[in-house]
């Protein structure tokens, strides 16, 4: 069987290599993958056709410059495709991409199987979206809550639960640390423009906790080696700090009592392995002047997962112009005191996600695209 993936940044990459694996564990013919991806795929033995370094943005606005390049790669790709159809697509997130992707195959008489796995706008639905997604492709979903969305709208979204519930246990609750000691997780983000933004006001957050926990550790996870890089200049023009970069967010995380974290999916992988955590995010100001306006008008209260799967506040956050060093310092410092009150609170996150079981569950579902 020839699958071929398409994602666009990091966190759907993740998604497409873990789904790979868990339908190569399935399928015993072999699944031959290829795809659009970067270094994680290759690293699963997928023949990437086409890599994404550089082409995840900040927001609408960044987004523009890259238009007419990924347009190009989108017609290129939907043609290559239609030349040499592999037995089933799967679209991963990246919706600016993936969506007209899909729909200048079906245009072109392309009849395969397309599943899109985590479709665009899981907490900002648009009708509009929909209504293409579910033409196009079979929605595959990660979320009751846009299943319940496209129902409400006529349509069938499939849901068999988040697959990070099958990928992260929870670890066994751990003690408050010692009052000047401890391990604090820092996660920048994976793109450039995020690194850019957020490594100066975390650097002085830290070294403002520092002074008060003369034994407190910082690790810092890089999504990859061009983060990785950058966050090291950065570190390079602070120093003073005791702080080392290491790969990924999960080893970030594994031995840390807390984290920082960028708004995304890091947020969710902390809080199922039982990290507590402070959430931040800052984009442009003409980026947020939209997200606000259009965050209002929708009804939104939040910005991290498990705050919007769980519909409450239970992880602090910080947007925008109240990512500051003081701010920071402040909300974690009520958690390394004290992390069993979030941890208490995110106790029925695993259940509000679904089994256990889920990424097997979703595998079965993309093979059985194809044996129908």
């Amino acid at each position: 069987m020839r699958v071929f993936f398409s994602t666009g940044e990091p966190s759907g990459e993740y998604h497409a290599v873990e789904l790979a694996s868990a339908m190569r564990r399935q399928f015993e013919a072999g699944i031959e993958c290829e795809g659009i991806g970067s270094q994680r795929m290759r690293e699963a033995g997928f023949n990437v056709r086409v890599d994404t370094r550089g082409w995840a943005s900040l927001g609408w606005v960044e987004a523009l410059a890259k238009i007419p390049p990924l347009l190009a790669i989108m017609l290129t790709t939907a043609l290559r495709l239609r030349l040499h159809p592999p037995d089933l697509i799967v679209l991963v997130d990246f919706g600016a991409f993936n969506l007209r992707l899909a729909r200048q195959l079906r245009r072109t008489g392309y009849h395969g199987p397309i599943v899109y796995y985590i479709p665009p706008g899981a907490w900002l639905d648009r009708k509009k979206a929909a209504y293409m997604v579910a033409k196009a492709t079979t929605p595959l979903t990660v979320f009751t809550h846009q299943r319940d969305f496209y129902a409400g709208l006529g349509l069938h979204a499939n849901f068999f639960g988040h697959p990070l519930v099958s990928l992260i246990p929870q670890r066994a609750p751990r003690p408050a640390p010692a009052h000047d000691a401890g391990t604090v997780a820092i996660l920048p983000g994976s793109r450039r423009a995020e690194i850019e933004r957020h490594m100066g006001p975390l650097l002085d957050a830290a070294r403002g906790l520092a002074i008060e926990r003369r034994h407190l550790e910082f690790v810092i996870g890089a999504a990859n080696a061009e983060a990785h890089a950058l966050i090291e200049e950065h570190i390079a023009q602070s120093p003073g700090i005791k702080l080392r970069v290491v790969d990924g967010a999960r080893t970030a995380l594994a031995e840390s009592d807390a984290a920082w974290i960028a708004s995304g999916t890091a947020v969710l992988e902390a809080a199922l392995l039982g990290v507590p955590s402070v959430l931040f995010y800052v984009t442009s100001d003409t980026q947020a002047r939209m997200a606000r306006r259009m965050y209002a008008k929708m009804g939104g209260k939040w910005i991290g997962l498990p705050n919007l799967v769980l519909q409450r506040g239970v992880i602090p956050e910080l947007w925008q112009e109240n990512v500051t060093a003081s701010a920071l310092v402040e909300e974690l410092r009520k958690i390394l005191l004290d992390p069993s009150q979030q941890l208490a609170q995110l106790a029925g996150l695993h259940a509000a996600l679904g089994p256990a079981d889920a990424l097997d569950q979703i595998a079965a579902f993309v093979l059985a695209q194809v044996r129908t």
